[in-house]
């Protein structure tokens, strides 16, 4: 007997949708077998599990045992080489068995040297709250995890990748008049579509739309497993069919350093993506 999990999405934040491409990633294999889609009502995963649950998959995924490698850096970074901070590959232990180590494609790849890959994706995915029926719209100011050998002091604050594109969207130092990275400055952040986006683009990709950082994903509304969900993700299924959007991966400070995804538009017939 399959179970039926379904979340709220915003289609126009990349966000949320390549953390929903981790959620099936890791419910595939937890529960293999798994299938989704994208639907008027949100995201869809089947699972052919009676015990499937939302809650479920999140807790198995703050549990799975994370291995970090050293951190590697290199802060020259411009837009033409995309150079930058390149962090050693992460493990995921069972129930899922997932290398981590997609950010070798720079284009994509949000973070600077001069942030910790692991320790970021550690304190986000720890502070997923299991028990939301909304986790990618579940916001706040995330904090590594309390140090055992140290339980009274205070865990530092931990600034997130940039994938939630109403981070993104609103932390350009254009924007705003100043770059918070630069005072060091710390707001809330949303630890499920920071951490899910980090599983997902290791298979999900979106499709180079023929500018610097721009691209395109397809939202598929036919139920299939990762495997083929990832072809159509980035357009190249014929088969299946959904809205396209179109987003950037845009610089967030004028050192070129540090980039956020931005608020996607959908990419209307007719127009070229």
């Amino acid at each position: 007997m399959s179970q039926t999990i379904r979340i709220p999405v915003n289609l126009t934040n990349p966000g949320q949708f390549f953390a929903c491409c981790g959620l099936l990633e890791l419910a595939a294999r937890l529960w293999p077998g798994s299938v989704a889609a994208f639907d008027p009502g949100g995201f869809m995963i089947e699972a052919p599990d009676r015990t499937a649950a939302l809650d479920a998959l999140l807790r198995a995924f703050l549990q799975a045992k994370l291995e970090i490698g050293d951190e590697t850096h290199d802060d020259a970074e411009d837009d033409s080489s995309d150079e930058g901070g390149l962090a050693s590959p992460m493990w995921l232990g069972p129930p899922f068995n997932l290398t981590l180590d997609w950010w070798t494609e720079k284009t994509l790849k949000p973070w600077a040297g001069s942030m910790n890959a692991g320790l970021i994706f550690r304190a986000m995915r720890e502070a997923i709250d299991v028990s939301s029926l909304d986790p990618l719209n579940d916001r706040r100011v995330v904090r590594d995890p309390i140090d055992p050998a140290s339980p009274r002091r205070k865990p530092e604050k931990r600034e997130p990748f940039y994938f939630d594109s109403l981070r993104g969207g609103n932390a350009k130092s254009l924007d705003i008049g100043f770059a918070p990275d630069a005072f060091s400055m710390t707001s809330a952040a949303c630890p499920a579509v920071e951490s899910l986006s980090l599983v997902g683009l290791q298979r999900f990709r979106p499709m180079p739309a023929g500018l610097p950082r721009v691209f395109v994903y397809r939202a598929w509304n036919v139920a299939l497993p990762p495997s083929t969900a990832a072809a159509a993700a980035c357009g190249v299924l014929a088969a299946a069919k959904g809205e396209q959007f179109r987003f950037q991966n845009a610089f967030r400070t004028d050192q070129r350093k540090h980039k956020g995804f931005l608020p996607a538009t959908r990419v209307t017939e007719g127009d070229t993506p």
